[in-house]
């Protein structure tokens, strides 16, 4: 995973409008740096709950996106589902923040992945998350 102090090396960000829920959310964001992949997403005012903060929602969305993505690019393109997402909410984030998704792999074994991941703002780590992905047979 990236450490607050990897988050930005000043390579632009390449922006996604995909379908589905992120693309609700989005846009996603992506980059690469130091052989990692990261994923943003800028807070708007209808990511927040009633206190005025980013919803868990929108943090689980984004973690289940960059946690699934991660196992796709590790299995070579071989589509993955999340059998299982535990999210740990550490921080907060409000309107025009930059939230910052990472993963990473941390076992492979037959069709499932574990994977961690972390999601940074503004340096700070407000969440933490570990998954539990199955690579699909996409018949």
């Amino acid at each position: 995973m990236i450490s607050a102090n990897q988050a930005s090396n000043g390579t632009p960000w390449r922006e996604h409008n995909l379908p589905g829920l992120l693309g609700v959310l989005g846009p996603l964001l992506s980059k690469r740096e130091n052989e990692h992949w990261l994923y943003g997403l800028r807070i708007r005012k209808d990511h927040l709950n009633q206190a005025n903060i980013v919803h868990g929602g929108t943090v689980t969305a984004l973690m289940d996106q960059a946690l699934s993505t991660v196992a796709w690019s590790h299995s070579n393109k071989t589509p993955c589902v999340t059998v299982q997402l535990n999210v740990s909410f550490l921080g907060s984030a409000a309107e025009g923040d930059l939230l910052i998704a990472s993963g990473r792999i941390v076992r492979a074994t037959g069709s499932l992945l574990f994977a961690d991941g972390s999601i940074m703002v503004n340096g700070a780590e407000i969440a933490t998350a570990q998954a539990i992905l199955k690579r699909i047979n996409p018949n």
